[in-house]
């Protein structure tokens, strides 16, 4: 396949050094390739490469313009490159294999393709994938991707409104199993309303394959569960397994198997085969995950131990445990868990969303999941999938720009004076179903501007005259900036803070 790179005079080297021999590079009499048009593609062609033929033409995916007439001429494909010479090379390997696009530029085609491959393939890993056991249509353990299960903590203490939002953000987020944390002060007759709303919820939303688990140690509220249609009981141990197994055993729903006091292997031992006897056949064990400084390396070991004693009982891994009792971002923590519990042979991964801090967990312990069960499938590390939760961090990083000689170091203005077109206030009003993403909110005495991005707020307050100084528009450039970033980065924002 010939291939030809259209380039300008400034990136001509960066462009001949991402390509290599691979394609051909074709410089315009221009400084910036991304002013390249139909026109002055054409004229240097004809008078560079007379004669030349060639199965595509790569133009940097920064320009406009419609190249068909162009195409016809040549008889040839002129489609967007990337938009950073450097990514080059990463696009070209791609080249025999996946169509370019005439308007999205390759690197975000590409970013799309592999993500659509990656999601595919876990589809497919799924669907064929031989369980230990099923709650409802949901698979867990053996060769099926590890499980997402969302608490909500003391939901018979919410108001029903309350409750049934909770719900749809978890199934928004995309948990797999949803557990419903029930307090001590629970009153005969809530734990069935809960799960009767939680189960409609899920209905509702076309989404009735969700389990929905019962979180309480008191066997009257554990049989109340089970008979308002409970998949899952969480939790068994010494304590109630006499009262409250029998009834598990009965509806032939599944349970969370916990040690006594004290977390030793031997109790969770002696527990699971009380378990067993009793007649439960659908057993989910937790070895205890502990949180940093009490314990965690010696819990990792016990779930090791145990997966080695019973390989074919799933593994509830509380990763919740960890990431509520640390603070750091709970990006990176999530996945390397989750690494660790996929080596464990974890099958469900729990976490409360309880925090503030641990807001997106359901969402980072799903996208880690996909990328472990990647991971294994193809036997490599977890990394070049199509699946990432790289936020902050780049794996590319863009060419840093030398420091001009003539230079003015910069120096804040010594004063203000409003704008006599008046004050503006922005704030944001996130998307609190979604758990990301939401709306801007540019407030002016004469109209109040929403949307979802930056550039087009200012764009619209410029353009009904609600700013007439640069300064101003300056500062709401950047405010407007800070309040977009907010909500993708899930934090809050207010006016004038360091964000």
């Amino acid at each position: 396949m010939k291939i030809l790179i259209a380039t300008g005079r400034l990136a001509e080297k960066t462009v001949r050094r991402s390509v290599g021999k691979i394609a051909d590079v074709l410089v315009l009499d221009i400084d910036i390739a991304a002013f390249i048009t139909p026109r002055k593609l054409l004229k240097t062609f004809l008078l560079k490469l007379p004669g030349k033929k060639y199965d595509l033409i790569l133009v940097p995916g920064l320009v406009s313009g419609d190249f068909s007439k162009i195409e016809q001429e040549l008889d040839c494909q002129i489609r967007l490159g990337p938009k950073h010479a450097y990514d080059l090379g990463f696009v070209l390997s791609f080249a025999k294999s996946v169509e370019f696009s005439k308007t999205l530029p390759a690197c975000e085609l590409l970013a799309d393709v592999r993500r659509e491959r990656a999601l595919n393939l876990l589809e497919a890993s799924e669907e064929k994938a031989r369980p230990f056991l099923n709650l409802g249509e949901v698979k867990l353990g053996g060769e099926a991707r590890m499980k997402v299960m969302g608490e909500i903590v003391g939901a018979n203490e919410l108001e029903a409104w309350a409750l049934r939002e909770k719900v749809e953000s978890f199934i928004a987020k995309g948990v797999d199993v949803i557990d419903l944390g029930i307090s001590l002060t629970a009153l005969p007759g809530q734990l069935k309303a809960c799960v009767a709303l939680a189960k409609a919820k899920c209905l509702e939303k076309g989404r009735g394959e969700i389990p929905i688990s019962i979180d309480t140690l008191n066997p009257d509220l554990i049989k109340e569960g089970i008979q308002a249609g409970a998949d899952l009981v969480l939790s068994l141990n010494g304590s109630n397994l006499e009262t409250a197994g029998p009834a598990v055993s009965e509806a032939g729903i599944a349970a969370v198997i916990l040690p006594d006091e004290g977390e030793s292997l031997p109790s969770l031992l002696k527990n699971i085969e009380t378990a067993k006897a009793l007649g439960i056949k659908k057993l989910i064990a937790d070895p205890v995950l502990d949180p940093v400084g009490h314990g965690l390396a010696g819990s990792i070991v016990r779930y090791h131990e145990f997966h080695k004693l019973y390989p074919e009982i799933p593994l509830f891994f509380g990763a919740g445990n960890v990431t509520e009792l640390l603070d750091v971002d709970t990006i990176g923590v999530n996945a390397l868990l989750c690494g660790i519990g996929a080596e464990l042979g974890a099958s469900l991964l729990f976490t409360p969303e309880f925090s503030d801090k641990a807001q997106g967990s359901i969402r980072e312990l799903k996208t880690a999941a996909g990328m472990m069960l990647l991971s294994q499938t193809r036997e490599s590390s977890p990394k070049d999938l199509g699946l990432d939760l790289l936020q902050i961090k780049e794996k590319r990083r863009r060419p840093d720009t030398s420091l001009p000689i003539n230079a003015i170091r910069a120096q804040a203005a010594t004063h203000w004076k409003l704008d006599p077109a008046g004050p503006i206030r922005i704030g944001i009003v996130p998307d609190r179903i979604k758990g990301k993403g939401g709306l801007i909110i540019a407030e002016h005495e004469k109209a109040v501007v929403s949307g979802e991005n930056a550039g087009e707020i200012l764009d619209t307050l410029l353009e009904m005259d609600l700013v007439s100084r640069l300064d101003h528009a300056a500062y709401l450039g950047r405010e407007l900036e800070k309040a977009e970033l907010a909500l993708r980065f899930s934090r809050s924002y207010a006016q004038d803070d360091n964000f």
